[in-house]
């Protein structure tokens, strides 16, 4: 039994996606003629309160997308030391839109309202890059898969006003963060600019991000999209999962939320971890002691055919989803236990 805990990425659709795909009505996109394409798009937005969205082949497209439309070369947005945008997007920021970052050391991902103002240059100060954008990550990646308090990304809101900042949010897993926080969409609709979601992490599609905004800023990324090669034709095979994905798989998130912390309670009672990320969603990260290897830790969970990542300065991160089975559950929590 081979057990893949190295992403939510790693997902195959299931029997009734595969349906939904194959039974999709479809037409060529790149002239917005695919009806199942625009259900999608509309069903986000909608879902969002936006006015507008766009399907995008992928998550860091769909951000450097976003960013280009809110941003003119030699500016600078500001975001966590640990943001998807700045570690996982191949430096694209800067090769795209021609924009630097100013990053924030917060707490797993995540940083206040206060944090944001200390990190915005003086407008009138021509020496440093103009702050023009704020970028947040729900749930945070490398912070664990930690959830945003929400009364503090209001606080954040009122000091993009106050500034003229733009806020753009890249919800990769924002699906997870609703369900562990019982939040809800027109929440986060309302207070950002724009909004990423991904539909093939913990929703289980086999490929595909929307962004959404309103009307005028859509039509600028539709632009963009063009010209970084994300005009997909019968796309409606790919969206068609995104749509029943939307109406299945996102209650069913609670379960992977339930095995991470789970796996966490079992780990923390072993002698080889030094410490675990506080598990909110469906990432868990831990680490070990000093005295453990990281590599032949690895490989002995290769041997038991389980896999997990390394995703750098001692991090170690199992993802739970929806392929992860009650039975491979069990036979994780039986391993770790006796490593």
């Amino acid at each position: 039994m081979k057990i893949n805990l190295i992403s939510d990425t790693v997902t195959k659709p299931t029997k009734e996606m595969l349906e939904a795909m194959m039974n999709a009505r479809v037409g060529d996109d790149v002239f917005k003629d695919d009806p199942a394409v625009n259900e999608l798009e509309h069903k986000v937005a909608q879902m969002f309160g936006k006015e507008a969205a766009l399907f995008f082949p992928s998550g860091t497209m769909a951000n450097q997308t976003a960013i280009k439309v809110h941003t003119q070369p030699g500016e600078q947005l500001i975001a966590d030391k640990d943001a998807h945008i700045f570690n996982y997007e191949g430096g694209g920021v800067s090769f795209n839109s021609g924009v630097s970052c100013k990053l924030i050391n917060g707490d797993n991902g995540r940083f206040t309202a206060e944090a944001v103002e200390d990190s915005i240059n003086p407008p009138d100060f021509y020496h440093s890059p103009l702050t023009t954008l704020v970028c947040l990550e729900n749930t945070a990646n490398r912070g664990g898969g930690a959830c945003w308090d929400f009364p503090e990304i209001i606080k954040i809101r009122k000091v993009c006003d106050e500034n003229s900042l733009g806020l753009h949010l890249d919800g990769a897993r924002l699906w997870n963060a609703l369900v562990a926080k019982n939040e809800t969409a027109e929440q986060y609709g309302k207070v950002f600019d724009s909004i990423s979601v991904c539909l093939s992490k913990g929703l289980g599609c086999p490929v595909g991000s929307v962004l959404m905004g309103s009307k005028e800023f859509m039509e600028k990324a539709l632009r963009i999209r063009k010209v970084l090669g994300g005009g997909m034709r019968q796309a409606g095979y790919l969206a068609a999962a995104g749509i029943y994905a939307l109406d299945n798989h996102i209650e069913r998130l609670a379960i992977d939320h339930k095995k991470a912390k789970e796996i966490a309670e079992v780990l923390e009672k072993t002698s080889y971890i030094k410490a675990i990320d506080p598990v909110e969603t469906n990432i868990l990260i831990f680490y070990l002691n000093d005295d453990v290897e990281i590599a032949p830790f690895m490989e002995s969970l290769q041997k038991n055919g389980i896999s997990i990542i390394h995703m750098g300065q001692g991090k170690l991160r199992i993802v739970t989803h929806l392929d992860y089975t009650d039975e491979m559950h069990e036979k994780v929590l039986k391993t770790i236990t006796g490593l």
